[in-house]
């Protein structure tokens, strides 16, 4: 029997697989789950309901299914032990032999990342975030999207998906008049190397919509080089490419300090000319309509949506976000052979994606087209102190690069304080990891689809589930190995030790389970992309770690139990490191 890289996996296999050699019937679910500790690590609880469900004993059945389990080439007990308990369930123990040979086999990232690989297996992804819009700074409001966006897209990658992140930006609309007669008017010069570009935009464009409200010479005058632009003109369409390129320039900054990989930006405009394809096969299938001189789209089968139409072309002969998604999708399948799509977006977009999904649905189906998984990770607000979502004092959104300099110049106070003999150049390197890792973890241990209230004295403290203990864990793990040193990567000399004993305390028998429990909580994680599971995951292993570490000495004059402990320090290093990593954030060597 090989080392299972994800046991509770391969015990459901095994129970179908000889479940089925007895004459099961095909729908039988073994239902493996975590089980209490004092009886083994998993248990399978499906055969009660499927022999109660035929008149039959389950504990007869689940000591037959036991029975094919040990007799099968594929199991081996001296790793796992088994028992049947109570009316029917059948319990699975990981043997110390297990656990010491598991972690001596996914001893690094590296043979974690192959062994989780075959998650997706290669499977062609595309994940859509952050997707701002042009001519506006980001705020407060684009932290989420962008480091949800992030730890999913690389937990996927991880896992085995060939996955690549669209940045859907909105480059086009109607504002773009506004901006071209101010810039004009106000002999505005465009430079991407002013950090304030975005922000003399958006003052722009709020005072000449003001403008266009007040005086319909102005209102015309906008509209005017909207037209201009939608029709080709050279001096506008030169003006529109300058404000998306500072646009971008201005965005890549924000992109390096939150550390996103981005691997294109196909922005709406880019499907101005493929939505007439939409419009024509909508309306070719019946799935589109014209009501009220509009092109809609009604879902009879839903009991909202059966009535509240998806506009795909407005009355006025204009697209839209529905007709400009639906080109966007069709692209992602032909051009990129996409097999599922991920939209990140926040929560008041849910109408708007589920319409999306049940369109393509019907439209795919009609047309013969491959449709590929559709999935909305969408996320809550965050809120101040009052319940609302957080603003200034006058009122308006928080800028995000103003909410990421404040994070870094608490963090700063913060090293000075625990640390006032550190060096002012590292002190400023761990301030600017620790501020901005405080900031994405804060919002990632969040339930994605809850509101939460955003604290700074929360989010920086070095108590609880937070970026700085988490940080500070990993970092007094370096302490140790320098002052032992031991090289976490190098001395395999140890690993061979290790493998040859047992575990002497629970204590680390507790941490060798957790860290075998990792596979499982990827499944977990990937089944709904909520990164707050590894978030828990990894704070959890912390505390194990440290429960383990401040009871169980570790280099002690034994050479096997000195192996097997350093071995378990190295391993849950690494699962840390790796974990971390993963959602965005950079271990520190030393706090």
């Amino acid at each position: 029997m090989d080392i299972w890289f994800h046991p509770s996996k391969e015990i459901d296999l095994l129970l179908r697989d000889v479940a089925a050699s007895l004459g099961f019937d095909p729908s039988f679910d073994p239902q493996v789950r975590p089980a209490d500790p004092r009886f083994g690590d998993f248990q399978a609880n499906g055969v009660l309901p499927y022999a109660k469900g035929r008149s039959e004993n389950p504990r007869n059945a689940a000591n037959l299914l036991l029975g094919a389990i040990n007799s099968s080439p594929k199991f081996d007990a001296s790793l796992i032990e088994t028992s049947v308990a109570g009316p029917g369930f059948i319990n699975f123990k990981l043997t110390d032999k297990f656990l010491l040979a598991w972690l001596g086999k996914y001893k690094g990232e590296s043979e974690l990342k192959e062994a989780s690989s075959a998650f997706y297996n290669g499977r062609k992804v595309i994940i859509d975030y952050p997707s701002p819009n042009t001519a506006k700074q980001m705020h407060v409001g684009h932290l989420r999207p962008m480091v949800i966006g992030e730890a999913v897209k690389r937990l996927l990658k991880f896992c085995g998906a060939d996955i690549k992140c669209d940045n859907h930006i909105g480059d086009w609309g109607t504002n773009f008049g506004i901006l071209i007669h101010g810039i004009k008017t106000g002999g505005y010069v465009l430079d991407e190397n002013n950090e304030n570009s975005l922000e003399d935009l958006e003052r722009m464009y709020k005072a000449g919509s003001k403008l266009a409200k007040e005086s319909r010479a102005d209102a015309d005058a906008a509209r005017a080089e909207l037209v201009k632009l939608q029709n080709g003109d050279p001096e506008n369409v030169a003006l529109w490419n300058k404000i998306n390129s500072v646009s971008s320039a201005a965005f890549d900054r924000m992109y390096k300090t939150m550390g996103l990989t981005i691997d294109m930006t196909f922005g709406e405009s880019y499907y101005r000319d493929k939505v007439d394809r939409i419009y024509r096969e909508l309306e070719e299938t019946g799935i589109a309509r014209k009501d009220q001189g509009a092109l809609v789209v009604f879902i009879d089968e839903h009991e909202r949506f059966k009535t509240q139409p998806f506009i795909i072309r407005k009355s006025d002969g204009a697209s839209n976000y529905a007709s400009t998604d639906l080109a966007t999708l069709l692209y992602r399948v032909e051009n990129f052979a996409a097999e599922e799509i991920i939209y990140v977006t926040d929560g008041r977009q849910q109408d708007h994606f589920q319409q999306l999904f049940l369109t393509a649905q019907k439209w795919f189906g009609a047309k013969g087209y491959k449709l590929p998984k559709l999935r909305h990770v969408w996320f809550g607000t965050i809120l101040g102190p009052d319940g609302k979502a957080i603003k200034t004092k006058s009122g308006e959104p928080i800028r995000l690069k103003s909410l990421i300099d404040e994070s870094v110049a608490r963090a700063r106070e913060i090293v000075e304080q625990k640390s006032p003999e550190t060096p002012a150049q590292e002190a400023d390197k761990i301030a600017r990891t620790v501020g901005v890792a405080a900031l994405r973890y804060a919002d990632l241990v969040q339930n994605r689809t809850s509101d939460y209230v955003f604290s700074w004295d929360k989010l920086l403290a070095f108590e609880g589930n937070t970026a700085p203990y988490l940080l500070y864990a990993v970092a007094r793990m370096h302490s140790i190995f320098r002052k032992s040193g031991f090289d976490a990567d190098a001395d395999a000399d140890i690993d061979v030790a290790a493998q040859s004993g047992r575990f002497e305390t629970e204590r680390e028998r507790t941490l060798a389970r957790k860290l075998v429990a990792l596979p499982a909580l990827f499944e977990l994680t990937l089944s709904e992309l909520r990164p707050h599971y590894l978030c828990i995951y990894l704070y959890e292993l912390a505390g194990i770690f440290s429960a383990f570490y401040n009871a169980d000495k570790v280099i002690v004059d034994d050479a096997a139990t000195r192996a097997r402990r350093l071995m378990l320090c190295a391993r849950t290093f690494r699962v840390m490191e790796t974990g971390l990593r993963l959602l965005g954030i950079e271990p520190l060597e030393k706090m």
